[in-house]
């Protein structure tokens, strides 16, 4: 099976132009997950970070300019590129789009071949030069320093055992695999290393964890596992 070119969340209210877009861009070689509206799309967002966003403006309840401002006020999902796909193709529209921080915009009705030209263009300039992604730091130095200073603050009067709150949170075994290892501060791919697995399954269990935890970071993660006993 070859391997998709990318993970892409497709959030629009109109059922047809959904189908529409998911099917060519499944053949395009991406695969594709769709909600209903930006309600829907924030929950899936929060369950799952993509490699690429492209989302309608004009959506009851949570609309496209809103979404945006989720994405971009969230570690986990600022750096994720955003394409605004809409009906309002009005220069001033375009403007406050861009101003919003959309990474393109294609008005309706739009040619699909621009629409995976644009999206393949935002995931090559992505991974050519990967923005920083609180999953994952880059300074592996700094982070060993933080955890180690975590457990520095929470030892308790220079005794070796930190003073925890225990906390019953249903982790699964390979998800307390991943805690421990992100405990150690051991980078993503180091993990799926030592774990035989990939990058991509780890990055899952660690977005779980922020989830499950209500942290927004690594060091924050850390900090939550010792305060709470649910790593070393």
């Amino acid at each position: 099976m070859t391997e998709a070119k990318g993970n892409v969340l497709l959030v629009d209210d109109e059922p047809s132009l959904r189908s529409a877009v998911e099917a060519y861009l499944g053949d395009s070689g991406f695969q594709v997950e769709t909600a209903a509206n930006g309600k829907e799309g924030l929950e899936k967002l929060q369950a799952r970070v993509p490699d690429l966003v492209i989302t309608d403006i004009m959506m009851p309840e949570v609309d496209g300019y809103e979404l945006l401002s989720s994405m971009r006020e969230d570690p986990r999902l600022k750096n994720v590129p955003v394409v605004f796909l809409t009906a309002r193709g009005m220069k001033s529209d375009r403007i406050q789009g861009y101003q919003a921080r959309c990474d393109a915009y294609l008005s309706k009705p739009f040619d699909p071949e621009e629409l995976v030209a644009i999206v393949e263009n935002l995931l090559a300039r992505r991974n050519a030069s990967p923005a920083f992604d609180a999953s994952d730091p880059p300074d592996i130095a700094t982070l060993a320093r933080q955890i180690q200073e975590i457990k520095d603050i929470l030892t308790h009067q220079g005794t070796t055992a930190p003073k925890v709150t225990p906390v019953d949170i249903d982790f699964t075994p390979r998800e307390q695999s991943v805690l421990t290892l992100v405990a150690q501060g051991l980078m993503n791919k180091e993990i799926a290393s030592q774990l035989d697995t990939s990058v991509r399954n780890v990055e899952k269990y660690v977005s779980r964890l922020f989830n499950k935890t209500g942290t927004n970071s690594r060091t924050e993660l850390v900090r939550y596992a010792l305060e709470h006993g649910l790593a070393e």
